[in-house]
Formats: structure tokens, sequence, C-alpha cells
């Protein structure tokens, strides 16, 4: 029969220390299983589409599956980023107020990015 490492109280809770770190270990598995699939899918579809021009491109993300396949994209490796960063400053980072600061600044950033790219895939695919 093997034993445990977890303490009779972590066994009742079933959360562990960080209280959060199964739904976190989880959200970056799923990002990072459907970013196997993105990532190459826009690799392979820019190359063959012969993208090596701005018109080229500019013609790329005007394509409606295109332009949907990029804002997944986007949405997913900002978020894949975002859980990443979160989990490292969570480990490695002691101090509440840098902790806090450095969380927020993640937080915002990655959203801000994430918008201004998918505001550009729009911008571009819907000919403004």
């Amino acid at each position: 029969m093997a034993s445990s490492m977890r303490t009779p109280l972590g066994r009742v809770r079933g959360h562990g220390a960080a209280h959060s770190g199964t739904s976190h270990f989880i959200a970056e598995r799923v990002t990072a299983i459907a970013l196997f699939f993105l990532a190459p899918w826009f690799a392979l579809s820019a190359t063959f589409a012969g993208v090596a021009s701005y018109d080229a491109a500019v013609a790329f993300v005007r394509q409606p599956v295109n332009a949907v396949g990029l804002i997944l994209l986007i949405a997913v490796a900002f978020t894949h980023m975002s859980i990443g960063m979160r989990v490292i400053v969570e480990d490695y980072i002691h101090k509440p107020a840098t902790k806090t600061l450095l969380l927020l600044g993640n937080a915002f950033l990655c959203a801000a990015l994430a918008a201004a790219a998918a505001f550009a895939v729009l911008r571009i695919s819907l000919g403004a």
C-alpha cells in the first residue's frame, strides 16, 4: 500500500498549499495543447499562402478562416503566457507588495497586448 505525502488537513481540503495550483496546471496544459495545433497551423498556412510581402499578409488576414484562426491563436497564446508568468511570480517572488505589483502588471500587460493584437487583426480583416 502506497503512503500519501499529503497531510491529513491537505487531504481533507483537497487543495494543497497554494489552493489553486490544480486549476493553473490544467489551464496551462489545455492552452499548451491548443497552441500545439494553432501555432503550426499559422506557420504552415502563412508559408503556403506565400506571405512574403505586406500586400500578401493583408490578403492572408482578410480571409475569414485565417482571421478567426489568428484571433484564437492570439487569445490562447496570451492566456498561456499570463498563466505561466503568474506561476513564476507566485513561486519565486516573496515580498507581498512586489508580488502584487508584478501580478497586476502581468495581467494588464497580457490583456493589453492581446487586445491590441486582436484589434489589429479585426481592423485588417474588416478592411478598415
